[in-house]
């Protein structure tokens, strides 16, 4: 009876036939655990390629627009240098000049090239804009753009040339909004109105 019993595994301690079980529970859930974690890394990873292959397409005319970029400046200083009241030819010829340009330009938005080109008391954005020179201003607050000198372009966020600018000296102009609301205290320093 104890052999048959053994052979049915009777008489054997309820802890002793788990093991085998919890050894084969314990392996599945660790390659349950490597097959969540490799499925998680290829989804990673096909986002990742994803990302960049949309980067590399958007961004693959930006060598293109930069050479194009000499291109639209000479055509803009030749209809600066155009004659303003011109008639016959040479009004065809600045007519054509005009149409060409704003075509390059369209072709430029079109494409996802945006003209960079601040005006005066904007705030100077160094990731959009390279500093020229620095001059004191009665116009803008001192940190802001007085003058465009040369137009930037970025492409979808991304600055393909910084716009050139002349920007204001420290206590230029009108003094710009203090965001923390100080005021000059009767000693001549600043006293925070809103502490």
């Amino acid at each position: 009876m104890a052999e048959t019993n053994a052979e049915h595994g009777l008489d054997a301690h309820p802890a002793d036939d788990l093991a085998p079980l919890d050894a084969v529970i314990a392996e599945r859930d660790e390659w349950k655990d490597r097959a969540l974690r490799v499925a998680a890394e290829m989804e990673n990873l096909k986002r990742r390629a994803e990302t960049q292959q949309n980067d590399a397409r958007a961004f693959a005319i930006q060598r293109f627009a930069k050479d194009l970029l000499g291109v639209a400046d000479n055509l803009e200083r030749a209809l600066m240098a155009a004659p303003k009241e011109s008639e016959g030819a040479t009004a065809g010829l600045v007519t054509g000049l005009e149409l060409t340009q704003k075509a390059l330009l369209q072709a430029f938005d079109t494409n996802g090239l945006k003209r960079v080109a601040p005006g005066p008391g904007e705030a100077f954005n160094p990731h959009l804009h390279q500093a020229m020179m620095e001059q004191p201003s009665d116009t803008v607050p001192g940190g802001t753009v007085i003058q465009t000198m040369q137009s930037g372009f970025e492409l979808f966020g991304r600055t393909v040339r910084p716009a050139m600018v002349v920007v204001a000296a420290k206590g230029s102009g009108g003094q710009a909004p203090n965001p923390y609301g100080s005021s000059p205290a009767s000693d001549g320093q600043a006293f925070d109105g809103k502490a």
